[in-house]
């Protein structure tokens, strides 16, 4: 699948579980639809980064902004690239 698809899959998850509290919610932006297996390498960093560009701008104490923050984290330390992570 093509980034952009797998990222508004994830977004509109995210919403879906927010307006109506069914589905996958922000375990989307982590978790293949298809198979089910977590994402990893290249993928798991371009789906952390582009998590957190999509909820940054909510409020500090959002839970969804908390959630994408440890995502980005996550896809960061597991890709072995802590330099990257948010000061």
């Amino acid at each position: 699948a093509h980034l952009s698809c797998l990222v508004r899959q994830a977004e509109a998850a995210v919403k879906e579980k927010e307006d109506q509290n069914t589905g996958e919610g922000i375990m989307k932006w982590q978790v293949c639809f298809d198979c089910g297996q977590d994402f990893h390498g290249a993928v798991e960093l371009a789906l952390g980064w582009a998590c957190w560009k999509a909820y940054v701008g909510r409020p500090e104490a959002d839970g969804v902004r908390c959630s994408a923050v440890g995502i980005l984290g996550s896809a960061l330390r597991s890709n072995r690239r802590p330099e990257e992570a948010l000061p």
